[in-house]
């Protein structure tokens, strides 16, 4: 379930529309109310264009006013995961949600999200038998909707008129198709079972739910549709163990948790009734004492500067906003399936075996209800499995056709996602993108993307993937192998589309050649620099202008000892004895001149507005104040950055972002463009500046940068620095 992004504090005068279109809102509160009772309830890519670190939140210096950003609390020790083979992997199954959201004739007859019943769930239980299970599809996961209420311990009830059974019989006759039941809740105590404070707490002599919420009964999670409970109190864990025991107690193997904050646009540090995560700490001690082998899932949209405790306390987590576009088919590209290229790059080191990044289902099985192009289905399906993204479809699985069969079933694909190795972008710099994964075997897995409205030719340089030499292509997709390939992987693709590859090398090389060689930070005489690690390296020997300038262990360093102002071309080469890799993908670009780097100021009087792009008050941004608003015919120009030489400089920009991810172009002179993506904090907090950093070509003198997105809105803007 999920709810529109949301605006700015109020305090913040700043208007911000939600970026995306609708999400769970009226369909979603009709399923909704009947569960919340749940007990816990365009710049060409080139050697010298790389893609900048992921965001980082700006510590306060000479520049801020005020305090410094709300430190993520430290947290609990957690509990020992008992059942670590329930998530070894990405799971693959099907869930109930897509077809609940949609308005496609046939399917929510009794009204918004009224599909899910006990015969609905156990016809697609049946259909992924015989058609996906072979595959390694295995879970049946019933969304929002099959409640109604709870027990005499506030312990939640089925929905008799949905499921007459009860859920422990739909969990027993999934089970004899040898398939596995996952079941739904949300986070909170639900505020019709908590009947004055006097239910008692199962297996808890003298707890009460009185016992568990704050005395102002104050709300949380997504929708403000529960109590927040009080884990002070030792009756709290009590009421999360007597849920988790009655899921393990009807066969459960799967519970996803929705309306999880800090994350959906709530939860920012000035928010903290709608902080869940002492709920989810409670809740994985429950899970791992039940008993029972469960996943435990978190949604939706989750921040990413919790990750550590999501982390520590559950098995994944949903890193975006739902990709069903509650209209007239089950998902659209604009809305909001091309924004998980945008939204995940900064949760991409925290996938692992036992904790995924969950990307949502993928709904890629029946075009005529999908609506999408077969090569939007393509590059859907595509990017979740490069990305070893949990694999659950949402079609009507009685009805897939050949296309969508042939995608969901491609045990190559599936292999690329079951072997947990998500992959990361060359470039974010354009709409034609190149995303890899360098495998144990040597191999790399590339995907080449177009984002982009209209067709256009993508190439992966193999000099930038890590490859040497010459090598074997293998078109996944095409169930192609093309050999003798040397130099780069390039197509021509239409609109949305995509390819796929396996890059083997003829020959592999120990230690390999580094791959994703970018800059980090510049200064006058220093320049930061990172990289993926490479096979068989011990260390790392980083070179300017073909002289050694630093030695590195790791997969960065600070190249010092540098002039201002001064080109320089920079490689990378792993080290292991005797043994030394071929060099890098060469970057170039410019120090800093003698003062240093210079700041501008997005609210300065130099700067040029357009449309209803504002200032406002920003306590933590430089200046107190930052730009905002920006979006369609909004836009702020950056004027008068001056450099005395022309080339590529490491542009570093100060933004807040309250939401997952906002992106805009940045021109440059009226001429170049680049896009340039602002990772967010999830959690409605536009007040706690990050700063992301793009290479970019600058002419000697006097330059404006434009940033816009005519099609969008965008974070706000604190400053530049060149």
């Amino acid at each position: 379930m999920s709810v529109p992004s949301g605006a700015a504090p109020a305090a913040d005068p700043v208007r911000r529309p939600p970026r995306r279109g609708k999400r769970r809102t009226g369909v979603v509160v009709v399923a909704a109310i009947a569960l919340v009772s749940a007990a816990a309830s365009i710049a060409p890519a080139n050697a010298s264009i790389q893609p900048g670190p992921k965001p980082t939140l700006i510590k306060p210096d000479s520049g801020f006013q005020g305090k410094a950003p709300v430190e993520q609390p430290l947290a609990k020790a957690p509990a020992p995961a008992k059942y670590p083979q329930v998530a070894a992997k990405p799971y693959m199954g099907w869930s109930s949600w897509s077809l609940q959201s949609t308005n496609y004739p046939g399917y929510n007859l009794e009204g918004g999200g009224s599909f899910i019943n006990e015969k609905n769930i156990l016809t697609q239980a049946n259909a992924l038998a015989t058609k996906l299970k072979p595959y390694g599809y295995e879970y049946i996961n019933a969304d929002a909707g099959w409640q109604n209420g709870g027990d005499e311990y506030g312990r939640p009830l089925a929905n008799t008129h949905r499921f007459p059974r009860g859920m422990k019989a739909v969990a027993d006759d999934v089970h004899k198709l040898g398939l596995k039941f996952g079941i739904y809740t949300v986070v909170g105590l639900g505020t019709d079972v908590y009947r004055d404070g006097n239910t008692p707490i199962y297996n808890a002599p003298g707890c009460f739910t009185r016992d568990i919420v704050y005395p102002d009964l104050r709300t949380t999670n997504g929708w403000d549709m529960s109590y927040k409970i009080n884990y002070a109190s030792p009756c709290a864990q009590k009421y999360a163990d007597s849920v988790a025991n009655l899921f393990a107690s009807w066969g459960v193997d799967f519970i996803k948790m929705d309306g999880v904050g800090p994350g959906s646009w709530k939860g920012a540090p000035d928010d903290p009734n709608h902080n869940n995560t002492e709920d989810v700490e409670s809740w994985w001690r429950a899970v791992q004492n039940s008993g029972r082998p469960m996943q435990y899932i978190l949604s939706w949209s989750l921040s990413h500067r919790y990750a550590d405790t999501w982390k520590a306390n559950s098995n994944g987590w949903r890193i975006d906003t739902d990709v069903e576009c509650y209209c007239d088919t089950i998902v659209r590209w604009d809305n909001s399936v091309k924004q998980r290229w945008w939204d995940l790059p900064q949760w991409i080191d925290d996938a692992g075996p036992g904790h995924w990044n969950n990307l949502d289902a993928v709904n890629v099985g029946v075009g005529a209800m999908d609506g999408l192009t077969e090569a939007e289905r393509q590059s859907y399906m595509t990017f979740w499995a490069i990305n070893a993204a949990p694999l659950f479809a949402g079609d009507d699985l009685t009805k897939l056709d050949a296309y969508g069969l042939k995608l969901l079933t491609n045990r190559e694909v599936i292999a690329i996602d079951q072997s947990g190795n998500p992959a990361r972008p060359l470039n974010q710099d354009q709409l034609q993108q190149t995303w890899y994964a360098k495998n144990a075997d040597g191999s790399v897995t590339v995907a080449l993307f177009n984002l982009a409205e209209t067709p256009a030719t993508v190439t992966g340089k193999f000099d930038e993937l890590g490859i040497t030499g010459k090598a074997t292509v293998r078109d996944i997709w095409a169930n192609q192998n093309t050999g003798n390939v040397s130099g780069q992987v390039s197509a021509s693709l239409p609109a949305h589309g995509s390819k796929l590859f396996k890059i083997t090398p003829d020959k592999t090389s120990s230690p390999s050649k580094p791959a994703g060689f970018h800059a980090t930070d510049v200064n006058r005489t220093t320049v930061s620099l990172a990289w993926q690690p490479s096979t068989g390296a011990a260390s790392y020997e980083v070179y300017a202008n073909g002289k050694q300038v630093a030695t590195s262990t790791t997969t960065s360093v600070v190249a010092s000892g540098l002039l201002p102002q001064t080109q320089y071309t920079f490689e990378v080469k792993a080290v292991n004895g005797g043994k030394t890799s071929d060099a890098s993908a060469p970057i170039t670009m410019l120090t800093s001149k003698s003062g240093g780097p210079v700041r501008y100021e997005a609210e300065a009087s130099s700067s040029t507005l357009t449309g209803s792009a504002g200032v406002s008050g920003c306590t933590l941004c430089s200046g107190g104040a930052k730009v905002g608003n920006i979006g369609g015919d909004a836009t702020v120009t950056l004027n008068n950055i001056t450099v005395p030489t022309a080339g590529t400089y490491l542009v570093k920009i100060a933004y807040t972002d309250g939401d997952t991810s906002r992106q805009s172009m940045l021109t440059v002179n009226g001429a170049d463009t680049y896009w340039v993506n602002y990772s967010g904090l999830g959690d409605n907090d536009w007040g706690t500046p990050q700063v992301t950093y793009l290479p970019m070509k600058l002419a000697a003198g006097a330059n404006s940068i434009k940033v816009s997105n005519p099609t969008g809105y965008i974070a706000d803007i604190d400053w530049i620095t060149v």
